[in-house]
């Protein structure tokens, strides 16, 4: 039901103005609960400054932690936020590359990424695990009490490794019973700041009762000042009607980094109502690609325009809406005038206010629907399209809103064994994944089992082949079709070549790449026995340390690789130690 009035929004309200009183009482940052602001230290002995902020806005998820500068180098040491004990290591090719986990008595646990490397022990720990498992990527629960620690022991090692963009530490503090990370500097662990938030434009949804999309009418308007006071950069009475989302593109800095970063709280008040609240105190992990809810998803993909709505989606399901009110979104139709007021703020407490002066008009006061072009898809329900050479079919909390689901055929590309399908289009996001089928236009015959389909955003998305159809999970909506993958993977010697004498080297160098279904897995043998081949997600180089398991001579190194489709190519070389 639609909220007609100012008053009947009033009356409709006290539960939710409650709820807000309840986090706001007595404390600067909005938040549900209080955490211990006196047991955890800092996880480096620096001056603390930050390159990444807790919540902050990433393509496709929320920052989940601090990322403590650390000079542009590696090599620092890392000491234990607190006692406890090392209850998980992991190590990838991307992501946080190397990362340790400790649990504290307290019911939280600290998480340390992009790390260089571990003490002797847990090295040494590491390392059995893989050559046991014979993998380089791991992911070990460590007994309870197999490593204990205690606060300001150094465990880990600064570095750069896995998806960072440089040399920092990523620290983490998550609730151990539910593993929500929670933001670090509600537990005491400040940063310097004196500096208010910057807000550089709003933006003005006009959704008159339709579901957000692509096609939903919007503006965006400048906005200056400075030291927290905020104006639009030609100041007017806006002139809205019917129900109406707002927008703010606004970032942070704190005094000890010239980084920008993300906001800790946004406020929007209706003639001094709050109608809706965000805030960055702790979430899931199973929430954070509710960023794109979160975010004017249409204009970061079309514009990379960062712009936070302050309206809430039905069908985003994420912990950071402590209250709201009608959704956000507001009902201009009294012909009355009203002031709206965003209120951001940073963790310190530092404030940025902007207010408008809006002139609502009852001449749109009901709601212009549109008549759906497709098939409508619930947000809620489980939706379907088909026809004769594809399937689509969406889970339930996959899609943020109701969709206007449009499908076309486009004409094959060069190579393709279907016509390039076009599933909606690549505004939408998709919390999660869907299932996507198409049917070849040609039979597959023996290279059924070499079929995937292809984004041509993404690449492959992998496939079986299956009743007719080659079958996959798609993370996008976008333009797809089938291709065959029968070209094996490329490998390139960097340092290693038949007969090379290795004697003054201390590893083993090679690339590896696939060109169409991606690496499925790799092994390295020296005289037949596996050896550990570590992969680098920045230089992409596969290398073998060597160790005092090879003894001086002559041996035989052997690398297979094999890509997704069990396409296989085998390097093999003999040198001298």
């Amino acid at each position: 039901m639609l909220i007609r009035t100012v008053s009947r929004k009033i009356l409709f309200s006290i539960t939710a103005l409650l709820l807000a009183a309840a986090f706001t009482h007595a404390q600067e940052a909005i938040q549900s609960k209080q955490y211990p602001k006196n047991q955890f230290r800092y996880p480096l002995d620096l001056p603390p400054a930050t390159a990444g902020s807790f919540g902050e806005l990433r393509p496709s998820h929320f920052h989940s932690g601090l990322d403590f500068r650390t000079n542009r180098r590696t090599g620092f040491p890392v000491h234990a936020a607190y006692d406890g004990y090392i209850s998980r290591v992991r190590i990838q090719f991307g992501g946080f590359g190397k990362a340790l986990y400790i649990t504290h008595p307290n019911g939280f646990t600290s998480v340390y990424g992009h790390i260089n490397g571990f003490t002797d022990a847990v090295e040494k720990y590491i390392r059995d695990y893989q050559y046991k498992n014979q993998t380089f990527e791991a992911d070990i629960a460590v007994p309870i009490g197999l490593f204990k620690v205690q606060k300001g022991d150094v465990v880990a090692i600064s570095g750069n490794q896995g998806a960072s963009g440089g040399p920092h530490l990523h620290f983490e503090l998550r609730d151990t019973l539910t593993q929500e990370t929670i933001n670090p500097q509600l537990f005491g662990l400040t940063i310097p700041d004196n500096i208010p938030p910057a807000i550089t434009a709003i933006g003005i949804y006009h959704l008159n009762g339709n579901p957000f999309s692509d096609k939903t009418p919007k503006e965006f308007l400048a906005v200056t000042g400075a030291n927290g006071n905020y104006r639009l950069l030609k100041p007017q009475v806006l002139n809205i009607s019917g129900n109406t989302g707002f927008g703010i593109t606004v970032s942070d800095m704190n005094s000890a980094s010239a980084n920008r970063n993300g906001i800790y709280s946004l406020e929007l008040k209706l003639d001094g109502i709050t109608m809706y609240t965000f805030a960055v105190e702790r979430f899931g992990f199973d929430q954070t690609h509710a960023i794109n809810a979160y975010m004017d998803y249409p204009a970061f993909i079309s514009s990379r325009r960062w712009v936070q709505k302050c309206f809430i989606l039905p069908g985003s399901r994420i912990s950071l809406y402590p209250q709201s009110i009608n959704r956000g979104i507001m009902a201009f139709n009294d012909d009355a005038l009203h002031e709206v007021q965003y209120i951001v703020k940073d963790v310190a407490g530092n404030t940025s206010t902007l207010t408008l002066k809006v002139k609502s008009s009852s001449a749109a006061s009901s709601s212009t629907l549109e008549k759906p072009l497709g098939q409508l898809f619930r947000y809620n329900q489980k939706s379907e399209f088909a026809n004769d050479k594809v399937k689509v079919t969406v889970m339930p909390g996959n899609l943020y809103d109701d969709l206007d689901f449009v499908y076309s055929a486009m004409p094959a590309k060069p190579g393709a064994l279907s016509v390039t399908h076009r599933i909606h289009n690549k505004l939408t996001p998709i919390h999660d994944e869907y299932d996507l089928w198409i049917k070849p236009d040609i039979s597959l015959g023996a290279y059924a089992d070499k079929a995937v389909i292809v984004g041509t955003a993404s690449g492959s998305i992998g496939g079986l082949y299956e009743d007719g159809y080659v079958k996959a999970k798609a993370h996008a909506f976008g333009d797809y079709y089938i291709k065959l993958d029968t070209v094996a993977p490329v490998i390139t010697p960097i340092n290693i070549r038949n007969g090379s004498n290795m004697q003054a080297l201390r590893a083993i160098k090679l690339r590896m790449h696939d060109n169409l279904s991606g690496i499925k897995s790799y092994t390295g043998k020296i005289d037949g026995k596996w050896v550990l081949m570590e992969w680098d997600y920045k230089t992409k180089v596969l290398s073998y340390t060597f160790n005092t398991d090879i003894a001086p001579g002559k041996h035989t190194f052997e690398l297979s690789v094999s890509d997704s489709k069990n396409n296989v190519s085998t390097f093999t070389a003999e040198f001298n130690k």
